[in-house]
């Protein structure tokens, strides 16, 4: 459904965030789903909590590989 939507937007010349909610886990997966989806923005919050931090964390950690 997601990439569904991700599809449609992107066919309509829109520009789609991904969030993290409130309540997350220290799992970065939306980092990476966000950059192989070449997602417009990301919305993680202040790095001040541990689940937000791992976020930042695997996002230069995949532009230290070349990636973005």
């Amino acid at each position: 459904e997601v990439l569904s939507l991700i599809d449609l937007a992107k066919k309509n010349k829109l520009s789609y965030i991904f969030s993290d909610r409130s309540g997350e886990t220290n799992d970065a997966f939306v980092a990476d789903f966000a950059v192989a989806t070449q997602a417009d923005f990301v919305k993680f919050g202040a790095p001040c909590r541990g689940e937000r931090v791992a976020k930042y964390n695997r996002l230069w950690e995949i532009e230290k590989e070349g990636i973005i």
